[in-house]
């Protein structure tokens, strides 16, 4: 299909100018985006969408989430990160059923969508139900299954990943990535990496794990093996492989060198590491090493949404107060996180920018608001002002699939009408 979307504005790097600017789809490339008139004569669009009060952006790379857990929503809140794992999560979690998952995550792909991401890195379990959902609603995605070591699921977690990986990498017309999801190093001891790591090699494929996102955890680390978190998966082998690490709250100053230097990519959840007090991570610090960030929202369950509009607005501000410096972390360079940057921490290339011959995945955002005039900057009003509900449509991979606010790839009221039920269950199990 073309598409071409006329008149929109364009967010381009350092540059305010509200000049009127043309996006031209094809398939599922972008073959222009820039100034009008520059299309050849004989291309002739098969749908032509209004861009007038419009501004295009790439669409938003959530890089951590665990999409079904907007089944636990407001369930568990108010606790610190292992007492809520512990005693509330985990329990709650082991009485999901695979259905239960499938449609948790159509819920989260529903609210992402209306919020204007179109790709996100998800880590959870029954993954083959979490890529069903991503290919019916059109979404891109990178799937892991979570690996713990401890528990009694490590062999046939591994088992699952091999056949997950298997079944899944590239499908979806190429909209899904596998990783592999060894969940912490508080999960995982060296042996059970070990096997991790030859899974990796066996399949070329990346890692997705938790790191130095509590105190509690540099203490255990630092007790049974002598090391920072860090320091331990560099031993381990774990970064000679694509490595996105989320949170990366409490590093050293030798932590960030080595994320630096092995170019590991750290996913930031600053809305999550605030709600269970975890901390704060040292954006500006790793940014300065040169560490790729992107943004995520972590699960719905201690954020508790998935919208990444909120996001940037969160990161934007804690370091500028934490920094007590105005300019820590600008709104532009907040933007880049959720799209260039995030894309770029995932290992998506062609994604995340709006460029000729990068695939299509983009969003229109209704600039015609009052809490978005007048237009001074477009960056920091997506930043400081702009809401979910101001995301208009979201076309992924050259697919509409948000028009005029309404998701066409998703039926709403049937993901309402199953979670509820399955909440319901979820909760007269555990009374």
């Amino acid at each position: 299909m073309k598409i071409l979307i006329k008149g929109c504005y364009l967010l381009q790097e350092g540059d305010t100018d509200l000049s009127l600017c043309d996006v031209a789809i094809q398939g599922n490339r972008l073959i222009q985006v820039g100034q009008a008139g520059k299309l050849p004569a004989d291309w002739q669009p098969d749908r032509v969408i209004e861009g007038k009060d419009f501004l295009c952006l790439p669409g938003f790379v959530n890089c951590h989430t665990h999409a079904a857990m907007t089944l636990l929503r407001s369930y568990a809140d108010d606790l610190p990160l292992m007492h809520w794992l512990e005693k509330k999560i985990w329990p709650m979690e082991a009485r999901l059923t695979e259905d239960d998952v499938y449609w948790g995550t159509m819920l989260a792909l529903l609210e992402m969508i209306q919020s204007g991401t179109t790709t996100f890195c998800d880590m959870y379990f029954f993954m083959d139900r979490v890529a069903e959902a991503v290919e019916e609603s059109g979404m891109r995605a990178c799937l892991s299954r979570g690996l713990i070591g401890t528990g009694p699921e490590a062999e046939s977690g591994l088992d699952e990943s091999r056949e997950f990986i298997k079944k899944w990498q590239g499908a979806a017309d190429g909209r899904i990535t596998v990783w592999l999801g060894p969940h912490a190093p508080y999960t995982c001891a060296p042996d059970y990496l070990d096997k991790v790591l030859a899974l990796a090699q066996d399949y070329s494929a990346g890692l997705h794990i938790h790191v130095a996102e509590t105190r509690d955890e540099i203490a255990q680390i630092k007790g049974l093996y002598g090391k920072t978190p860090v320091k331990y998966l560099f031993d381990c082998g774990l970064f000679q492989f694509p490595t996105i690490a989320a949170h990366c709250v409490h590093l050293t100053s030798r932590d960030i060198c080595i994320l630096a230097e092995t170019g590991v990519a750290v996913a930031h959840n600053p809305e999550s590491n605030m709600k269970l007090a975890s901390g704060i991570a040292p954006i500006p610090q790793l940014l300065a090493a040169g560490v790729t960030v992107g943004l995520g929202t972590d699960g719905a369950s201690s954020n508790n949404n998935l919208d990444m509009l909120e996001e940037m607005r969160t990161a934007a501000l804690l370091h500028k107060v934490n920094e007590e410096d105005p300019m820590a972390l600008p709104a532009l360079q907040a933007l880049k996180m959720a799209t260039s940057e995030g894309a770029r921490a995932l290992r998506l290339e062609e994604v995340g920018s709006l460029k000729p011959g990068y695939k299509a995945d983009l969003i229109l955002i209704d600039l015609n608001k009052p809490h978005l005039y007048p237009r001074h900057n477009l960056a920091a009003h997506m930043v400081y002002a702009a809401q979910s509900a101001d995301v208009d449509t979201v076309i992924i991979d050259g697919r509409i699939v948000m028009e005029n606010k309404k998701v066409l790839t998703i039926d709403r009221e049937r993901v309402f009408q199953e979670v509820e039920e399955r909440v319901q269950r979820l909760l007269s199990e555990v009374k």
